[in-house]
């Protein structure tokens, strides 16, 4: 077994290794029992599978292409290819970015998430915690105009090679110019507010989607 067996897989994606029985039902095609979307996400986790192969038939089972490698054979077959950019770097909810992380990436699409600007990347950390728990994948819309932010909405931010996901409040100058955001963590007891400047690096991202791990 060497861990490998189907207890451990069921421990690994349903938490319980007496679960194997379920894991059987999964690869059961005469059986009711289907997996759903955060258990299949967990699967992809814990065995390193690629998560837009799996759910969404693009790209390779193991590892990340290019956004251009992953989608030239999924253009051809359906004339069409995803709208969701999702990164391998992983934005820390209570933590920064170095932005020396490998950025490897493809695209996908869920059903009632269309246009353009839209990225997707899985959270590490609990600051968010309980409205964006770890290992939660949020996909965020781009904002063109920080003037579009609302005060005390959920956004990632991204600035000097650093990314958070936190509450957001736009702090002005006396001449109604925005010139820092201040960051509230959703899990604010053992997270304190702070704020950064606002520079030509600075971009906001809505979160308008979670995909948990149910």
């Amino acid at each position: 077994r060497s861990g490998k067996g189907v207890g451990d897989v069921a421990d690994r994606v349903l938490g319980n290794k007496a679960y194997g029985h379920i894991i059987r039902a999964f690869l059961n095609p005469g059986s009711k029992r289907v997996i759903d979307y955060g258990q299949a996400s967990a699967f992809c986790r814990a065995f390193d599978i690629n998560e837009a192969w799996l759910l969404h038939g693009i790209g390779n089972p193991f590892g990340f292409d290019a956004p251009g490698d992953a989608l030239a054979g999924e253009k051809m077959a359906s004339g069409g290819g995803g709208n969701i950019l999702f990164t391998t770097v992983r934005a820390f909810a209570g933590a920064t970015l170095g932005s020396g992380n490998d950025e490897d990436n493809t695209y996908f699409s869920i059903p009632g998430v269309a246009g353009t600007g839209l990225v997707a990347f899985q959270i590490d950390g609990n600051s968010m915690d309980p409205v964006i728990r770890n290992n939660d994948i949020v996909v965020c819309k781009s904002v063109e105009n920080l003037n579009d932010v609302r005060d005390n909405e959920i956004y990632a931010v991204r600035s000097n090679g650093n990314v958070w996901v936190k509450y957001v409040q736009k702090i002005m100058n006396n001449r109604g110019r925005i010139v820092r955001l201040k960051m509230i963590s959703a899990n604010y007891f053992d997270n304190d507010p702070f704020e950064e400047e606002v520079n030509e690096t600075t971009r906001l991202y809505k979160v308008v989607r979670k995909i948990s791990n149910v």
